[in-house]
């Protein structure tokens, strides 16, 4: 490994860890944004939802830029417009500020999780072995972060612009600098694409992804994100309502959730280099699924709060080998592959949320805790999509890149 790939690496973990912490500062202080404009509670839905909608325009966008466009550069510049935006959400004096906020902050979103992605999974194929996790885990610190930013400034009633300012300014151009070093790798030179040929074409228009094989990584992404927005959307309240937890004690699940989340990830690399990918989602959907069963028939809080944090060290492996096997499923065309399966996470994002609220209403909330397990669990169906695929060299292992390697995006 070089340098340039070791500070590649660095410098994209830092990404997701700004983008953990942006996210978690937004979506913590959902309440005090409420509060600010005077947006009502039938307005809010609307507001939220809008978020996730344009993210998915931002990351169908970004296939279509990538075709002329370094994904490093589209992160360089994004990552930014997320950070401003969010600013703007906290500064702003009125609901159409607030509206044009987060329309941009959607926008750069999607193509922030697009390009980071992207850039995971080149590296990663540079590098040989799974590091997918390790990013991801970055951004799992990074919410942890952002989120306690946010309990303290909710705790001292620091204004919104107040609480987000002082995190921008140190994350912005740390980010900048730190893009520098992105390492880009070269989609069109997928394993087994020849250069200037017809896999080359294929990787910059799309037409090598074929979404009968994709369809199944983008069911577990969507599967994935139910289970995630029903944690950080409904944890708290069935713990209060439905398990007579205290209030404070009902903060504590997605604290819990975020950490076991960083753990998994921390140490999936590990794993899914041992036992291979495929056994690593599978047992994930297992251990997430027990974790949701445990939730449904828990008799008290406290065991509500372990099934919980199940929940998370099975669902945290999910996300990032769904692109990881993207990438290795497609690998002359991958970054059109994740930008098409990334829009399959806002998708998660807008169904579970609504879904477990509606079956709470109408059915119960022990009975709609049913719902994300069974989804989790029809994941086992489409592990075998998770195998290493073979390359025109025989094997399923992933190949170095030695055509991108000692490459950056700055020309180095």
């Amino acid at each position: 490994m070089t340098e340039v790939l070791r500070r590649g690496r660095a410098s994209l973990a830092f990404s997701f860890f700004a983008q953990g912490a942006a996210f978690a500062l937004l979506v913590t202080r959902i309440p005090a944004i409420q509060d600010r404009y005077g947006v009502s509670d039938g307005q809010l839905p609307i507001f939220l939802a809008a978020v996730p909608v344009l993210a998915g325009v931002g990351s169908v966008t970004t296939e279509q830029l990538v075709k002329r466009i370094p994904a490093s550069r589209l992160l360089r510049w994004s990552q930014p417009v997320v950070l401003l935006a969010l600013v703007g959400v906290g500064a702003g004096d009125s609901t159409a500020a607030l509206a044009l906020a987060l329309a941009v902050f959607g926008l750069a979103v999607g193509a922030l999780d697009a390009s980071m992605n992207m850039l995971g999974v080149s590296l990663q194929r540079t590098y040989g072995r799974s590091i997918m996790l390790s990013f991801h885990a970055a951004f799992s610190l990074g919410g942890i972060v952002g989120a306690s930013l946010a309990w303290a400034g909710a705790h001292w009633h620091l204004a919104l612009w107040l609480s987000y300012l002082p995190v921008v300014a140190a994350l912005l151009p740390a980010a900048l600098v730190g893009s520098r070093w992105y390492v880009d790798g070269d989609a069109g030179a997928g394993v087994g694409a020849g250069v200037g040929g017809v896999e080359d074409e294929k990787a910059r228009d799309g037409s090598g992804v074929v979404f009968k094989l994709l369809l199944p990584l983008c069911l577990v992404m969507s599967f994935a994100y139910i289970g995630d927005s029903t944690v950080s959307n409904w944890s708290a309240k069935y713990l209060q309502d439905v398990l007579g937890s205290s209030e404070q004690l009902a903060t504590v699940p997605y604290n819990v959730y975020m950490v076991t989340t960083l753990v998994g990830r921390a140490i999936g690399d590990f794993g899914v280099r041992r036992f291979e990918a495929a056994a690593v989602v599978r047992l994930g959907a297992l251990v997430a699924a027990a974790g949701f069963a445990v939730v449904a028939v828990a008799p008290g809080a406290w065991v509500g709060m372990g099934g919980f944090t199940l929940v998370g060290l099975g669902l945290c492996v999910l996300v990032p080998q769904t692109f990881a096997a993207a990438g290795r499923l497609f690998p002359g065309a991958s970054d059109a592959a994740i930008a098409r399966l990334n829009v399959f996470n806002y998708v998660g994002f807008l169904v579970g949320s609504p879904l477990v609220g509606a079956l709470g209403d109408a059915w119960s909330y022990r009975g709609a805790m049913v719902v994300p397990m069974v989804l989790v669990l029809v994941t086992l169906v489409y592990a075998r999509s998770f195998v290493a695929q073979p390359d025109r060299y025989g094997g399923g292992h992933e190949r170095p890149r030695t055509a991108d390697v000692g490459r950056g995006s700055n020309g180095l």
